[in-house]
C-alpha cells in the first residue's frame, strides 16, 4: 500500500453555510473540469459494455418509462430483458469506479493548494486504501438503493450521512466502518446544512440529463467537489499529500 505524507500549503476553506460550500465547490470544480468528463466518459462506456454483455438497453428502458405517461399498471421490469441482471450488477460496477471519484477529491485538493495535476492522479483510488474504498462503496450501494426504492424521498433524506465518506477515506486512509462512522456523526450534528447542501449538489450534478442527457457529462461529477468543500468546512482543508508510486 502507498504511503502518504503531508506538506503544508496554501488553499481556500468555505465557511459551514450551504452557499459557501456549494460557491467553493464551483470553485474547485472548475479546476477539475476537464477531468471530470474524463471520469464520466470512463462511467458510460463501463456502463455501455455492461449493457452489452447482460442485454439491456438503459436508453431503451427510459424511454419506455417515459412513453408510459405515468402509468405503470401493464408494465414489469421482467418485461424489460437483462433489467434484473443490470441492476445487479451496476451497483458492483458503480463500486469498481468508485476509486475514480475519490481520485477527482484528490485533484481537487491538489488545484486548491496550487500542486500541479497529472492524470494518473485520477486513480489514486486504485492504488491507496482501495479495498476500504470498495468495501465502503459496496456498503453505500446498498444503503442508498434500499432507500431509493422507498418511493425515493428516504434516499435524499439519507444521502447527508454519506457525504464525507470519500474525503475521510482518502485524506485520513481510514477503514470503511470508521469513515461510515464518522461521516455520519459530523452529518447527524449538522444535518440541516447537510442535507440542503447534498440536495443542491445532487440536483446540479444532474441537471446535465436535461441537455438531451449528454449534458450529464458536464455535471456529473460535481459532487466530488462538494463533497471535498464540505469536507473542508468541517474538518479543514487537507495538508496536500504525496504518495509513493
Amino acid at each position: 500500500m502507498s504511503e502518504f505524507n503531508e506538506f503544508d500549503q496554501q488553499g481556500s476553506v468555505p465557511n459551514r453555510d450551504t452557499g459557501s460550500i456549494i460557491s467553493h465547490a464551483f470553485e474547485m470544480y472548475k479546476g477539475i473540469f476537464l477531468y471530470a468528463i474524463v471520469s464520466m466518459l470512463i462511467y458510460v462506456i463501463a456502463d455501455s459494455i455492461l449493457e452489452s454483455i447482460v442485454g439491456f438497453n438503459l436508453w431503451s428502458f427510459g424511454e419506455t418509462i417515459r412513453d408510459s405517461n405515468g402509468d405503470f399498471s401493464n408494465y414489469r421490469d421482467h418485461y424489460s430483458p437483462g433489467f434484473s441482471l443490470y441492476y445487479s450488477f451496476s451497483g458492483v460496477l458503480g463500486a469498481l469506479l468508485s476509486p475514480i471519484y475519490v481520485g477527482l477529491i484528490y485533484m481537487t485538493n491538489k488545484y486548491n493548494n496550487k500542486v500541479a495535476i497529472e492524470f494518473s492522479d485520477l486513480f489514486i483510488g486504485y492504488r491507496q486504501n482501495f479495498v476500504n474504498i470498495l468495501i465502503y462503496s459496496l456498503i453505500t450501494h446498498v444503503l442508498l438503493r434500499i432507500a431509493l426504492a422507498m418511493c425515493g424521498i428516504p434516499f435524499f433524506l439519507v444521502f447527508p450521512f454519506f457525504l464525507l465518506g470519500y474525503p475521510i477515506l482518502l485524506f485520513e486512509n481510514a477503514t470503511a466502518t470508521d469513515a461510515l462512522g464518522k461521516a455520519y456523526n459530523i452529518a447527524k450534528d449538522n444535518y440541516g446544512t447537510f442535507f440542503v447542501v447534498s440536495l443542491l449538489g445532487l440536483i446540479l450534478s444532474f441537471c446535465g440529463l436535461f441537455a438531451c442527457c449528454i449534458g450529464v457529462l458536464l455535471t456529473g461529477s460535481f459532487m466530488t467537489t462538494v463533497m471535498y468543500s464540505t469536507y473542508c468546512a468541517y474538518l479543514g482543508k487537507p495538508r496536500q499529500i504525496t504518495y509513493n508510486k
